[in-house]
């Protein structure tokens, strides 16, 4: 069953999204109630599967990755078990940071990171290139990231559905 969010669950978790470190007591202020059902709430938003995790947001070039890749793949085969064996190889390799399955003439899409593009040509031809089951790798280089905003957008205000008419 799906869990029913009402405004003050959804300003708890725009905030939480936005700022995943601010305090209880701060987090309550902004929501319009006090803290200990503030806490209530987030705990029950965590219990909910809603809120999934917590991490920080670590600057790429600071650590030394410069490159940012992404690559669309193409599979032989389709057949679950073959789509799992790929998705399990991908979660394998710490440098493929995302990988979508999607509908259309491409299976996967990942995003890649590497420390200078020497390193990743190495990457895709030893890893992803030779992979059980790939046919096809397309490959662009990232220039720029114009927009890059985790999560989801949050609605403040209780979305109507069919049922509640």
């Amino acid at each position: 069953m799906v869990r029913r969010l009402d405004v003050i669950d959804r300003i708890i978790l725009d905030e939480l999204q936005v700022n995943g470190r601010i305090t209880n007591v701060e987090l309550a202020e902004k929501a319009g109630i006090t803290a200990p059902p503030c806490l209530r709430r987030v705990r029950a938003l965590e219990e909910a599967g809603i809120i999934k995790s917590y991490h920080a947001d670590l600057d790429a070039d600071s650590l030394g990755y410069s490159i940012c890749v992404f690559a669309l793949v193409r599979l032989r085969s389709q057949a679950e078990a073959d789509l799992q064996a790929f998705e399990q190889h991908m979660s394998t390799l710490p440098e493929v940071r995302e990988c979508h399955m999607l509908n259309g003439d491409i299976d996967f899409i990942l995003k890649i990171v590497c420390e200078d593009l020497q390193r990743f040509q190495k990457f895709l031809t030893t890893s992803i290139t030779p992979a059980p089951n790939v046919t096809s790798v397309k490959t662009s280089l990232t220039i720029r990231t114009s927009k890059l905003l985790p999560g989801v957008p949050v609605k403040r205000e209780p979305v109507t559905t069919d049922s509640d008419n």
